[in-house]
């Protein structure tokens, strides 16, 4: 008699997968036609789902360990058949948690309730909490006595230190910043205030009492122990140089925030703390959430070019200045040589889901995510924008194109390109959400964070994470932060049930992103950008052409390797330009688009024949639009002077489709240009590239 054949591994989940959907098919049958259910049967269901949830999530584990390796035969479209297991596994568990919300309504007693208070202001949340304690207290009456008992234990425990164990849990402790009440139970203080703790909690927040006798919850991050070295050194901190950022907290992904004193830094800061007092108008108002702070992403972009992608596209010399780092002629291809990097993949920004609405006193010109490569202490590349769509229907969710095509703007594109060679372990990918807006009685504008997350691209063994859908919450005040939550109104705060946190973790504010694993293609592109870049899919065919330009004009065709003149090339001289006014650069991209798709199937694989035909599109679409004065300067989440904009650049491709260039329309005297300035003409890769001392 033959042996039976063991089954594959993705065969025997997939059979697992669908015993459980029969058992939660069952389950909610049952639920249904039984009307009103008896609280035993209440419980009894409501013990189920948690057993299938369990269940599930032990499938979805294993399902996501599993490998086409791991198969004893060849299986078609495997990663199809994985993704079809896993959305049937997020089915049966939505379907679980809507059940146990249903009970849990019907039985408050036994589960626990998930109803409107948890949308009421926390002042009904405790009263009604205060309630619950008076009937538990009926119906033990005994239980109060103890708490009185246990209370003046403690009294008695503060005045005699060493009397008992527990003397140990109630320690002092000194605030190493200010932190202001999120909700009722809180209690807030000051930098350098002493606090002696009461209790410590698994879940971060302590019960602390201050000086005054006041007692309530305070975040575990904003404290350090005391003693008087510690109080001595505090005084001494406070009086000395206040320039330097002080943040001892810890990013989302645990890395280390250290101190800040460089000089940008220090500005940022100082632009930062001459907003506060605006956001706390309007957080008094009630116009915005306690958790938005003014953008620190749009600070650092505001002073000076260094967060900027056209910094990062320049050449990056080596610490001697006599060669480039990242830019190296390889001979035998007869172009630029591919550099491959520590930190190379695509990154897709789905969806921002559960965003707090501002109030009706600020208008919101534009919603947006700024990413930039990060590693708990300063940013490492530059800073990248994705402007977010929204519907009226749905306020609360942001939207991105998973990818650009024909005349959409590159600023909607969420498909983006990350590159890195930092070798720092704690290296990750910094979000943070944000709002440009105008406040409606005094039009002052500005730009508020709606909150941020860190995702650390290694693991602590040094591994890359891997390329998967990642749904991250976000946390509220500044990536220096830690502790505060964009909207206190729905807590994140651990209490109640298994499910009952679930409905919590539904409603807060949260990105998806999705990390993709790079084809062959996809490597060999982005190895000819620089080392460190962040940017577009859908424009980066056009920063290749920049780079191979850049590589024949300084490796190949320049006289002397030693020589430092200036070099007569107006591409090379604007084309960083294009990255700080996107528009230009949807331009340049349609009309590169429109010409190369009259090319020959023979001259796209002709490299040469490419680069000079993109150079000649430049300089008929992109340069001249550089310099007119006709175009009105690009200002950030203006939506009048982005559409004008968009006018005049539709109207100058038009023309320069029906007159077969931009040669008529430069030399029409209708076209207004800018005075002539050598630095169109000339680049100087001296002063340009990065790590110069220019």
């Amino acid at each position: 008699m033959l042996a039976r054949r063991p089954r594959d591994p993705l065969q025997a989940l997939r059979r697992r997968s669908q015993e459980l959907k029969q058992q939660v098919d069952s389950l909610l049958s049952e639920s249904q036609l039984k009307g009103a259910l008896e609280p035993s049967k209440r419980r009894d269901i409501y013990q189920r789902c948690i057993q299938l949830k369990q269940a599930i999530d032990e499938n979805k584990n294993t399902l996501q360990k599993l490998s086409k390796a791991d198969e004893l035969s060849p299986v078609g479209s495997y990663n199809q058949r994985k993704e079809e297991e896993h959305s049937l596994l997020d089915k049966l568990t939505l379907q679980l948690q809507e059940l146990a919300v249903t009970i849990s309504k019907e039985s408050r007693t036994e589960i626990g309730a998930l109803t409107e208070r948890e949308e009421d202001d926390s002042s009904e949340e405790e009263e009604e909490e205060e309630e619950e304690e008076e009937e538990e207290e009926e119906e033990e009456s005994g239980e109060s006595g103890e708490e009185e008992e246990e209370e003046s234990e403690e009294e008695e425990g503060e005045k005699q230190e060493n009397e008992s164990p527990k003397q140990a849990t109630s320690k002092e402790y000194i605030a190493v910043g200010d932190f202001t009440a999120q909700q009722v139970g809180d209690l807030a203080f000051k930098k350098g205030e002493v606090l002696h703790i009461i209790e410590e909690k698994p879940d971060g927040w302590w019960v602390a009492r201050n000086a005054s006798g006041n007692e309530g919850l305070v975040p575990r991050t904003y404290l350090e122990p005391c003693n008087n070295e510690e109080e001595e050194e505090q005084e001494s901190s406070e009086e000395g140089s206040e320039a330097d950022v002080e943040a001892v907290e810890e990013t989302a992904a645990g890395a280390e925030v250290k101190q800040r004193t460089d000089s940008h830094w220090t500005a940022v800061r100082k632009a930062i703390s001459e907003q506060i007092n605006t956001v706390d108008v309007l957080t008094t108002m009630g116009a915005i959430p306690s958790g938005f702070r003014p953008s620190t992403l749009s600070q650092l972009l505001e002073e000076g070019n260094q967060f900027r992608a056209s910094y990062f596209l320049q050449p990056e010399l080596t610490p001697s200045q006599l060669a480039f780092k990242d830019l190296m002629w390889d001979a035998k291809a007869g172009t630029i040589k591919s550099m491959p990097s520590r930190v190379s993949l695509i990154l897709t920004l789905w969806s921002c889901k559960m965003i707090p609405l501002p109030g009706t006193s600020i208008q919101v010109l534009s919603r947006h995510v700024r990413l930039c490569l990060f590693d708990g202490s300063k940013v490492l590349s530059n800073i990248h924008t994705v402007r977010a769509t929204w519907q009226p229907k749905k306020p609360k969710t942001w939207t991105f194109s998973p990818q650009v095509t024909g005349i959409l703007p590159c600023l909607l594109d969420g498909d983006c390109f990350i590159r890195s060679n930092a070798p720092s372990p704690d290296i990750g990918i910094l979000f943070e959400l944000g709002i440009s807006y105008i406040r409606n009685s005094t039009g002052e504008r500005g730009e508020l964070s709606c909150g941020w997350v860190f995702l650390k691209l290694f693991d602590a063994n040094g591994v890359p994470i891997p390329a998967k859908t990642y749904e991250l919450f976000l946390n509220g005040g500044t990536p220096y932060e830690k502790g505060v939550e964009v909207d206190p109104s729905v807590s994140r705060r651990a209490h109640g049930g298994v499910f009952h946190q679930m409905m919590i973790m539904r409603r807060q504010p949260q990105l998806l992103v999705k990390l993709r694993s790079l084809n062959t293609r996809s490597r060999n592109i982005l190895s000819l950008l620089p080392e460190t870049l962040i940017g577009s899919m859908c424009s980066i065919h056009l920063l290749v052409f920049y780079r191979q330009i850049l590589g024949d004009v300084l490796l190949k065709d320049r006289m002397s390797l030693q020589s430092a003149e200036l070099i007569s090339h107006p591409m090379l001289a604007t084309f960083p330009k294009l990255l700080e006014q996107p528009d230009v650069m949807d331009a340049l991209r349609s009309s590169w688009a429109e010409k190369e798709s009259t090319f020959k199937r023979s001259e796209k694989r002709d490299k040469e024949f490419l680069k000079a035909m993109f150079l000649l599109v430049y300089h008929d679409c992109a340069f001249p639009l550089l310099h007119s004065t006709l175009l009105l300067p690009f200002k950030w989440a203006e939506e009048e002077t982005e559409a004008a904009r968009w006018r005049f650049i539709a109207d100058f491709l038009k023309q320069n489709q029906e007159n077969e260039g931009a040669l008529q329309g430069l030399l029409s005297p209708a076209g207004v240009h800018e005075p002539f300035d050598l630095s169109e003409q000339t680049y100087d890769f001296l002063s340009e590239a990065r790590g110069s001392v220019a």
